[in-house]
């Protein structure tokens, strides 16, 4: 593996685990009644290779699972950014 393979892969890494988290804050706060996280921030996050991230921090939190933008949108770009990474690295 190069380093622009490990690269890559800690940048999925930290996409999808700063996604995840930022939908169970995004809910705590929901919860708190408290200031909230833009969807287009928590849409973002999950565009940028933070996918998989953003679908399990959904599933986790039930956060956003009645939004239709969500629920669409969120399993296709981890479907499409899990195809992109399986063709890059085969």
């Amino acid at each position: 593996m190069s380093s622009l393979d490990a690269t890559l892969l800690l940048g999925v890494a930290l996409a999808n685990t700063v996604a995840f988290a930022l939908m169970g804050i995004d809910k705590h706060r929901a919860r708190q009644g408290s200031w909230r996280i833009p969807e287009g921030t928590l849409l973002l996050w999950c565009a940028l290779f933070g996918g998989v991230g953003g679908w399990l921090g959904m599933r986790t939190f039930r956060h956003k699972t009645r939004h239709t933008k969500f629920t669409i949108a969120v399993p296709l770009m981890a479907l499409l950014q899990l195809v992109l990474l399986i063709v890059y690295f085969y």
